[in-house]
């Protein structure tokens, strides 16, 4: 593994767009933008242009911010299983079937505790994120639960964006779609990662190339409009070629939003546990992965409109979103460049409170363990009083 090559120079932080966004806003032109900061930071000159792109993508999203504002993370923790390269608390739904009941039940309190606060506060929310794990992990009658229980608690009539990970595309169903959609979300990810078999078997994915394009269609078949992609470059044992298939197929079914991550190796993965045993891609493989999916998008009309680094990403690289005009995701925006409160709730959540007059910045965690989690569950409520205003 290589991780000592710099194209970022001297930076080292997770969030190089937030320094562009401070040029741009003193009044600084992109051009200048650019200059100052490759040669202040010792930025590879595509980096420095690429972090003032998504500075300049972001800056009508600011703007358009409601003043008491905040958006809402809803944590599902369960997986059909785990990934190589996973390091998120998930739960494979053989193991954890006992407690899907359970954690859903106590995931409705503290959505009605937290819809309290909100309410009491005067709050709108903007937009909410179902993340995990894999939420159509979830049967269509606990998703259609845990949603009609969103919007009997929450005021939702203001909300821009409602977004649930439909990650995993064995755990798409029509039902599960229609559920969904008649809740309003409005955005859904579908995520292949590799359009190769051999490496979807070898992170430990139990789909094929086949179901990913099914499952994508039945979204469209369901009324979906709005559907990001995720993918990876670096993953173990793909080569640039496999990577450049799997974006032309994903771009031959034409998501409005596609994001492509750099392979990190995460310390609580298997992939780590287990590195001596996979091939991974080099330093500068991994770099001509990246640029050829940055042209590749562009030309085909995408832009980059958020962006965020990892430790221990192959190459130092970044991980960056490309999407068509008018569908830049609103809250990987807000929660990248940290410029509204973010309540998050189930087992995992980290809560960020946002001060923009003062840029301060105030964390609430909860527990990371789905067990821990329903057994502790009034102490994660009690964590949420500090939000009361």
């Amino acid at each position: 593994m290589e991780f000592n090559e710099t194209p970022w120079g001297i930076l080292s932080g997770i969030r190089p767009s937030k320094i562009a966004t401070k040029l741009l806003l003193s009044g600084m032109s992109e051009a200048d933008a650019v200059k100052y900061f490759a040669e202040k930071y010792g930025t590879d000159i595509k980096k420095a242009q690429l972090a003032v792109s998504v500075a300049a993508a972001e800056l009508p999203v600011r703007q358009s911010l409601y003043p008491d504002g905040v958006s809402i993370y809803i944590g599902i923790p369960f997986c059909p299983s785990r990934c190589l390269y996973c390091s998120f608390v998930t739960c494979g739904t053989k193991q954890a079937a006992k407690l899907i009941g359970k954690y859903c039940e106590a995931l409705k309190k503290e959505i009605s505790y937290t819809a309290d606060i909100i309410k009491s506060n005067n709050n709108k929310i903007e937009t909410v994120y179902i993340g995990g794990g894999t939420p159509t992990t979830l049967s269509a009658e606990e998703l259609d639960d845990i949603l009609t229980h969103m919007y009997s608690t929450f005021d939702l009539q203001y909300c821009k964006e409602f977004t649930v990970e439909a990650g995993r595309p064995d755990t798409i169903t029509a039902d599960k779609l229609n559920v969904l959609k008649k809740h309003g979300v409005t955005r859904i990810s579908i995520n292949p990662q590799s359009m190769n078999q051999s490496t979807l078997d070898i992170i430990g994915r139990a789909h094929t190339p086949e179901q990913i394009r099914s499952a994508f269609y039945l979204a469209r078949e369901c009324g979906f409009d709005n559907i990001n992609m995720d993918v990876i470059a670096g993953l173990p044992g793909e080569t640039y070629d496999m990577f450049k298939h799997t974006l032309s197929e994903v771009e031959q079914l034409s998501p409005e939003d596609t994001t492509v991550h750099v392979m990190s190796i995460k310390r609580s993965s298997r992939l780590h546990e287990y590195l001596e045993k996979y091939k991974l891609s080099s330093s500068s493989e991994v770099s001509a992965m990246v640029d050829y999916a940055y042209d590749y998008l562009t030309s085909l009309g995408k832009h980059p409109y958020y962006m965020y680094r990892q430790k221990n990403q192959l190459g130092n690289l970044e991980n960056v979103a490309y999407s068509r005009p008018g569908f830049d995701s609103l809250y990987n925006i807000y929660i990248m460049e940290e410029i509204q409160t973010i309540i998050s709730l189930g087992c995992g959540g980290v809560t960020k409170t946002v001060d923009r007059a003062t840029d301060r910045i105030e964390r609430i965690f909860n527990v990371k363990e789905p067990k821990d989690y329903i057994e502790r569950l009034d102490e994660m409520l009690k964590r949420k009083d500090t939000l009361r205003q």
